[in-house]
């Protein structure tokens, strides 16, 4: 049996806390005489008072029990509704409420697709909303990647649980610690990062919007040009630092506080993933050097955070590399699939999975030659779970199958196979920039139709819930009891 008392108090507090976020860019919009700081207030207002409502309505004496069921209708819960509330401030534009649903769920699963234009000329109480809802969702999946899903044992999370954790499919115990720690890691990153953008030449709100969108590896930029606007190397490659950062597990960073700092070099997806983008930021930064002309320095810094920005789904772009040629063009298709490390701010398969399929791979081949031999799947120092490979290969083909039906669905919208196919993987990825006129690095979302965009908000929510897999996966009792 489900309670939802819990679902519906915690869903009341989220609106809260997004209604009392919703007061900044009001104060913006107020300090530089732009009305639309009415629009920002009323939705706060209206947002306040359905969350409280429902704090009202789900509060009572008795403490509240947040279990496995609850955590997982919540967490599909909060994308949903808070999307839909946080979209109202943005439809203030002038937008429709399709083209605002789309851009706030695009910033709240930190995918960092836009239906809007001319950036550079909106008002910036609408750029620092766009920035937030990319930090406030950064932080909420995290939270779910590291407390959630391996709970739900979906995808191969189960590999991620906390040591001494509950195991008595109880949420609450360690969710308000491990909560703490993660935010408290999360907000460093993001001042640590806003402080360097600023020493380097960012105006102090430059800073501040590409500070929150850099740590959550989400992408949205107040130019038009993304990164590129600024034309400097220094703050590329503090970009790239901090993306990569982002894409980092932050189980790692928490076990490097508490007295095994040694915990970051030792962790076999962390290796795994510097291994595979440094080697791919060399390729890349060859490619152009030899095929382009350029000279290597400017290569590898073009390279590197053009495929970091990728690879970590953040979705910057400083350069249109769909211009560099068909081979670029078909590593960064390729590269929309990866993703960052399980645990942290990016999207994608995650690097653990190709890793956990490449053991698999070599175990078969192994038992092909030697059907007598025994194969022990070894991940990180620890024997594999017996329900992790499962979990893994189903996770893979439920993503293939997915990234294929939206491509389906979007081509008979009227796109061309390219960009159905491109917007796809990126959505179910949340990178961000697709190929194409429409989604590529220089085009724009909002030319789509508009069936298209509720396809992709749906494509960006399941991507970044890993709901398919959930649905496919969690045991049968999940349901019965």
């Amino acid at each position: 049996m489900i309670h939802f008392r819990p679902i519906f108090f915690a869903l009341g507090l989220m609106l809260c806390t997004l209604a009392s976020a919703m007061v900044l860019p009001a104060v913006i919009d107020v300090a530089d005489g732009h009305e639309n700081w009415r629009v920002f207030f009323t939705s706060a207002v209206f947002t306040f008072f359905i969350g409280g409502l429902l704090i009202l309505v789900a509060n009572d004496d008795s403490p509240p029990r947040l279990g496995v069921k609850e955590g997982f209708f919540l967490t599909t819960l909060c994308w949903i509704v808070l999307t839909a509330f946080a979209a109202i401030p943005i439809a203030g534009l002038g937008l429709s409420y399709t083209d605002a649903y789309f851009e706030a769920m695009s910033g709240l699963t930190t995918t960092g697709s836009t239906v809007l234009t001319r950036l550079d000329d909106l008002p910036r109480g609408i750029l620092l909303w766009r920035a937030i809802l990319q930090g406030l969702g950064g932080l909420g999946i995290i939270v779910m990647a590291i407390i959630m899903l391996p709970f739900l044992r979906v995808g191969g999370m189960q590999l991620f649980q906390m040591e001494q954790s509950d195991r008595s499919e109880k949420v609450m115990p360690r969710a308000a610690e491990l909560t703490l720690a993660i935010a408290g890691i999360y907000l460093a990153m993001i001042v640590a990062c806003i402080a360097m953008y600023r020493l380097f030449g960012m105006t102090p709100f430059d800073a501040i919007c590409h500070g929150l969108t850099t740590v959550a590896t989400a992408g949205f930029s107040t130019h038009d040009e993304s990164f590129g606007f600024f034309k400097s190397a220094p703050l590329e490659w503090i970009c790239i630092f901090f993306m990569i950062l982002g894409a980092l597990p932050f189980v790692v960073f928490i076990k490097a506080i508490r007295g095994h700092p040694s915990a970051l070099l030792k962790d076999t997806q962390v290796r795994g993933f510097l291994m595979f983008l440094g080697s791919v930021c060399l390729i890349m930064s060859a490619w152009l050097a030899t095929v382009h002309g350029l000279p290597f320095g400017e290569a590898l810094r073009k390279a590197t955070f053009n495929v970091t920005s990728i690879v970590t789904t953040t979705g910057y772009a400083s350069d249109d590399y769909s211009q560099w040629g068909p081979f670029a063009v078909g590593i960064f298709f390729l590269l929309m699939f990866v993703g960052g490390c399980s645990g942290s701010t990016s999207g994608g398969i995650k690097i653990y999975r190709l890793q956990v399929t490449s053991l698999l791979t070599r175990s078969h081949f192994v038992h092909l030659m030697s059907p007598n031999r025994v194969v022990t799947l070894v991940y990180n120092g620890r024997r594999l779970p017996s329900d992790v490979p499962f979990s893994v290969v189903a996770f893979l083909a439920i993503y293939m199958s997915t990234v294929g039906l939206f491509t389906v669905t979007l081509a008979a919208m009227g796109l061309d196979l390219v960009t159905a196919l491109s917007a796809a993987a990126q959505a179910v990825g949340n990178v961000g920039p697709g190929l194409g006129d429409y989604v590529g690095p220089s085009g724009n979302y909002a030319s789509l139709p508009s069936a298209a965009k509720w396809v992709l908000s749906a494509a960006m929510l399941l991507g970044r819930l890993e709901l398919f897999t959930v649905l496919v996966l969690l045991r049968i009792e999940f349901w019965r009891n």
